[in-house]
């Protein structure tokens, strides 16, 4: 299996999407007026539209139509709905959630875990993918 989306694409997938995973609703009523004030909690605070979201939303929307897909089977293999050798029927199954990438993928729980975990079946990864050596 010979991914057509650059495995440096899915890695910054990866990398934006922990951060992504990392925000939690903002709850804070007590907003500092600098982040010494508030302990640097309110950065992790989501806010709508917030740029993590919307980068990924962009990086996702500017996939070619097969990349997407390509995006959604690996997280299906990722999460153990298919196995490596599944690849084919996995592309069949993400071909019906092609309706809004974007929104299916953003409202994956573990999204990076599970883009992780798809790569790793085809043993690929994200090692040193972006790094300045």
């Amino acid at each position: 299996m010979e991914l057509s989306i650059p495995l440096e694409t899915v890695c910054r997938i990866i990398i934006r999407a922990r951060e992504y995973e990392a925000l939690v609703p903002a709850v804070d009523p007590d907003d500092g007026s600098n982040p010494t004030d508030d302990a640097d909690m309110d950065v992790l605070e989501d806010e709508n539209n917030s740029a993590v979201e919307e980068e990924l939303r962009a990086v996702i929307d500017d996939l070619a139509e097969d990349e997407q897909q390509e995006l959604i089977a690996l997280v299906m293999v990722g999460r153990g709905t298919f196995d490596g050798s599944e690849w084919e029927e996995a592309m069949e199954t993400a071909s019906d959630e092609m309706r809004d990438p974007a929104d299916y993928l953003l409202g994956v729980p573990m999204l990076a875990g599970f883009l992780d975990a798809g790569l790793a079946a085809f043993d690929l990864n994200c090692d040193g993918v972006g790094q300045v050596s």
